[in-house]
């Protein structure tokens, strides 16, 4: 059992995405065992209260979602989190397209696995352009499917135990999103991997998804491009999402025999891997 802190990049706001509606994350979490608290920004002296917890020892993880536009985590948040990895503890960045949760990058060692529009674009020239065409999103934004859908996934050689099912066998699908983010394992930081790749519905050009990072002396990390494989409209449909997501919708999430369950076993994987 881990104590897991959910932690978005925003103060408590109804109409965007708010911690709330990551609720059947933080359920799921808490019917395999773990204790977790799924808390907004709060930062009432100007750094956030239960990232310096957690750095004191009140957590074992902590899961971000960059939701923001703003560069919400400040230098003490910033530290707050590197200190926390140096005891010990693992951390889930998260995050989408363009600049959402572009903070992120500013993370010590971790913070590399992370590519926006604005900060430490992907080196490739050829990538920094749209992917989702169709959305005035600035890249990076790739197309794996509609809200609500399942995409196959590429889980890469070796079989990494986040992309791993119960059974043995690879994890096939994730939930899908319009414009996910840009995300790798750079030569700079050695113990990182790419461990899932998907594959864009428009261009079929091929972005990662999941980067898994061990670094000498620290907590392990894992790094995710899009926030959307956690959210609840994601996992289900019917769960609504803010009034500004206005693209439209799927449900094979819900029709694809296993596509849910998938998605549940990843986030069981993250948090025994973390746990490491």
């Amino acid at each position: 059992m881990s104590r897991i802190l959910l932690k978005t990049t925003i103060p408590p706001t109804d109409d965007d995405w708010h911690i709330g509606r990551f609720g059947l994350l933080a359920a799921h979490l808490r019917s395999v065992g773990h204790a977790v608290t799924a808390r907004d920004l709060d930062q009432p002296d100007g750094s956030d209260v239960d990232l310096r917890a957690a750095a004191a020892g009140s957590y074992d993880q902590i899961w971000i979602f960059g939701v923001d536009g703003t560069g919400a985590l400040g230098s003490p948040d910033i530290a707050a989190i590197d200190a926390f990895r140096a005891r010990g503890g693992g951390v889930l960045l998260s995050r989408d397209h363009q600049d959402l949760g572009s903070c992120l990058a500013n993370i010590p060692g971790i913070g590399l696995t992370q590519h926006f529009h604005s900060a430490n674009p992907e080196a490739d020239p050829e990538r920094q352009a749209q992917d989702d065409t169709g959305s005035p999103m600035l890249w990076p934004n790739y197309h794996s499917g509609n809200n609500g859908d399942a995409q196959e996934i590429s889980a890469l050689d070796p079989l990494h135990s986040l992309i791993t099912r119960a059974d043995g066998s690879p994890i096939r699908w994730f939930p899908t999103h319009p414009h996910e983010g840009a995300i790798s394992a750079p030569p700079s930081l050695p113990g990182a991997r790419v461990v899932a790749c998907g594959q864009s519905s428009q261009t079929g050009r091929r972005f990662n998804l999941v980067v898994a990072v061990e670094e000498s002396g620290k907590g392990r990390a894992v790094a995710d491009a899009s926030f959307h494989h956690f959210a609840d409209c994601n996992w289900d449909p019917a769960a609504g999402a803010p009034s500004f997501v206005n693209e439209p919708w799927g449900e094979s999430i819900v029709t694809t025999p296993g596509a849910r369950a998938d998605a549940e076993r990843y986030v069981e994987n993250i948090a025994d891997w973390l746990a490491g």
